[in-house]
């Protein structure tokens, strides 16, 4: 099994939610964070002052999905979430070691 985790813009989450649905994916965590990589936040205008705003808003999507499915996931985020401007994000992709389910004690695919 592997995590996957997509930082990506917040206005495409609903549509990266829905396209993962139609993959099979049937569960997320969703978290609002904010943070910067090469864009560097950027400069607003607020009551006649400027300042900076360095950490842009975004969303992390993290699933946990059978090694099977890895590609397929990745495919569909970056087609879902590419708006070919910068700051449209990144996946990241590690090793899963075990999962269970609190309620039944069920454990690995099983468990998600």
């Amino acid at each position: 099994m592997k995590k996957i985790e997509a930082v990506i813009k917040p206005f495409k989450m609903d549509d990266v939610r829905e396209a993962l649905s139609e993959v099979g994916v049937n569960g997320m965590t969703v978290t609002e964070v904010k943070g910067f990589g090469r864009q560097k936040g950027h400069t607003e205008l607020y009551r006649g002052a400027e300042y900076n705003v360095d950490f842009l808003p975004k969303v992390k999507v993290e699933l946990i999905v059978a090694d099977d499915q890895v590609e397929r996931c990745i495919e569909t985020i970056m087609k879902t979430a590419q708006t070919g401007k910068i700051g449209d994000g990144k996946i990241f992709v590690y090793e899963v070691e075990r999962v269970i389910r609190i309620r039944t004690g069920e454990e690995n695919e099983d468990a998600v």
